[in-house]
């Protein structure tokens, strides 16, 4: 009996007809990306290497990982990427690595749900850093409050469907609001708030909280306040508008890359009905104004908050206000995590030159362990 040969079979003639294609093609690919690469360096965007880097960053490949991710910035890379991801989308309903879907119609930052490297260390360097600036603000006497919104995975877990959120994550907020609490931070975990509401605190293809999440976390707030025996100012009157229900974003949308697909084909976007919250117009004065108000000081509000996109999305600050009966500073950043907003403020006029005597600072539970970006003294 004749042994099998391990002989390489004869191209077939479509194969041979079509290499000289699929050679130029790839070739033609690499050029593109290559001279995509070539433009980005030459445009001097291109950072080499981070700003701070150490033996923890080089060992666990975030040097690369930070050079791989501008690379992908090109244009050839960008869309690549959007027909890949439009692909998976369409294919398999996979919404990619950032994003992942849970039940029908609800998506999940990835993050979330993700064990963080030096995760314990982390916290514990935020924690520390809100302790030492809540002390150097009580020699200016201003006070700090701070509030940790609850993961979306956290609250909405009816709808994950079977997305894994790790079992050390259950008392992430809890452990750390505590150790704030005995260094006497006043801290508010917002999960209290939130979790009766379930699902309906957040958004289904959004990261952020609904206007139902966003009204309770603001109730929740000015309650701690008002009882405290502060007093916001300068009292005001609010007025509130809802407009129709219209389809609103998602956020998870735009990061999962599905966002430049046909609306019909994208995860079904929520409707929404926003809420329009706005300061009444102050009645004229008569010549008896307080002198205290010669510069208008007095007009100023006497809180600010810093925060993340939470503090800007669903109408928080308004329904804040509302609650409080003041209006207030919002300093808010999107994408600023942890540090980003405290950084911009407290280096700012805004501060320095009219400080208030109470700061809020709202933060995502999911920043609680992420790597730690100093805040500036």
């Amino acid at each position: 009996m004749s042994q099998p040969s391990n002989a390489p079979l004869a191209p077939t003639e479509l194969a041979l007809r079509s290499s000289p294609l699929a050679g130029v093609t790839l070739a033609a690919f690499l050029g593109i990306g290559l001279l995509s690469c070539g433009v980005l360096i030459a445009s001097g965007k291109l950072q080499w290497l981070p700003a701070n880097v150490d033996r923890e960053a080089l060992l666990h490949g975030e040097v690369t990982h930070a050079l791989a991710k501008q690379l992908s910035a090109t244009l050839l890379a960008e869309q690549a990427a959007n027909l890949e991801r439009g692909a998976s989308w369409l294919l398999l309903q996979d919404s990619g690595p950032r994003v992942r879907q849970g039940c029908p119609g609800w998506l999940f930052l990835t993050d979330e749900r993700r064990i963080q490297r030096n995760a314990q260390a982390n916290a514990q360097r935020k924690a520390q850093a809100v302790i030492e600036l809540k002390q150097r603000l009580k020699g200016q006497g201003i006070d700090l409050w701070v509030a940790v919104v609850p993961d979306k995975s956290r609250i909405a877990s009816s709808q994950l469907c079977g997305l894994y959120r790790p079992e050390q994550l259950q008392s992430r907020i809890s452990d750390w609001t505590r150790q704030l609490q005995r260094a006497g931070v006043t801290t508010l975990d917002l999960t209290s708030s939130l979790q009766p509401l379930g699902e309906a605190a957040f958004l289904r293809t959004d990261t952020h909280w609904s206007e139902t999440g966003a009204n309770a976390a603001a109730l929740a707030l000015a309650r701690q306040i008002k009882e405290s025996g502060f007093r916001a100012s300068p009292q005001r009157d609010f007025d509130t508008r809802v407009a129709p229900a219209a389809p609103r974003p998602g956020d998870l949308v735009r990061l999962a890359g599905l966002d430049w697909l046909p609306l019909s084909l994208q995860p079904t976007p929520q409707s929404v009905a926003e809420t329009t919250i706005s300061e009444q117009a102050k009645a004229a004065q008569g010549d008896a104004d307080n002198l205290d108000d010669l510069f208008g000081d007095a007009e100023l509000p006497n809180i600010a908050l810093i925060g993340t996109s939470f503090s800007r999305n669903s109408g928080f600050v308004g329904f804040l206000q509302r609650a409080l009966g003041a209006p207030i500073g919002n300093f808010a950043k999107d994408g600023g995590e942890f540090s980003g907003a405290a950084n911009a403020y407290f280096s700012s006029p805004a501060f320095t030159q009219t400080p208030p005597k109470l700061v809020l600072w709202e933060i995502p539970e999911r920043d609680l362990q992420t790597a730690y970006v100093p805040l500036k003294p």
